[in-house]
């Protein structure tokens, strides 16, 4: 008889906000998964940086951490043998951890299965990657004077960073984090397109006055 493998739930991509606003669901008085959606959500892969850390003394042996990525919090909590998985991570590290959701005094957090540290880009990186994914669904601002405003910072950015040889896109985008992404990227290319702007390497942009 073949050896039936244990399969293990999907570790879903989201943002913080996202897993805080979704409904925990309960079978036989325990958690199962978070509702988002028409997603059963059980397990969650998020980037995000430590923002404080409580570790227990004396018999106690618990770490828990809180991760922020820009949407909201959420605290992992490791017991026993899971907390070397949170050795070394201290107030400003970025990290990826993949775990699982818990729900305990109506405060949902993670129980990790692995933590690993990243270079802080991959905070913005994981946030493209989602607002890429949603894009299609996602409202997109239609008022023309919104539109305008976004494109006044865009320049207004350009322009400044000009004594310094130009700017990166992911800057612009990391610094007008109220305007989305694709909306930036966008009017960047409008601007390309219009000769206003160049890019003198991939990724970087510059005033062409």
């Amino acid at each position: 008889m073949a050896e039936q493998r244990f399969k293990r739930n999907t570790a879903y991509k989201y943002r913080i906000g996202d897993i805080l606003v979704g409904k925990p669901i309960f079978k036989d008085e325990k958690f199962a998964y978070v509702e988002l959606g028409d997603k059963k959500i059980a397990r969650v892969n998020i980037v995000g940086n430590v923002v404080d850390r409580y570790d227990a003394s004396g018999d106690r042996n618990y770490t828990f951490l809180t991760i922020d990525d820009g949407s909201g919090q959420i605290r992992i909590k490791a017991f026993g043998d899971d907390v070397p998985k949170l050795t070394n991570l201290e107030q400003g590290t970025t990290i990826v951890v993949i775990g699982r959701l818990r729900s305990f005094s109506d405060e949902t957090y993670i129980s990790p299965e692995t933590v690993k540290i990243l270079d802080p880009k991959y905070l913005l990186v994981r946030k493209l990657e989602l607002e890429k994914n949603r894009s299609k669904s996602a409202p997109v601002p239609t008022e023309k004077k919104e539109i305008t405003a976004i494109k006044d910072k865009i320049l207004d950015k350009i322009k400044k960073a000009e004594d310094e040889g130009g700017v990166e896109v992911d800057k612009i985008i990391m610094e007008l984090r109220e305007s989305s992404p694709e909306i930036i990227n966008k009017e960047i290319k409008k601007l390309l397109e219009e000769g206003i702007i160049f890019e003198p390497r991939p990724g970087k942009v510059r005033w062409l006055g």
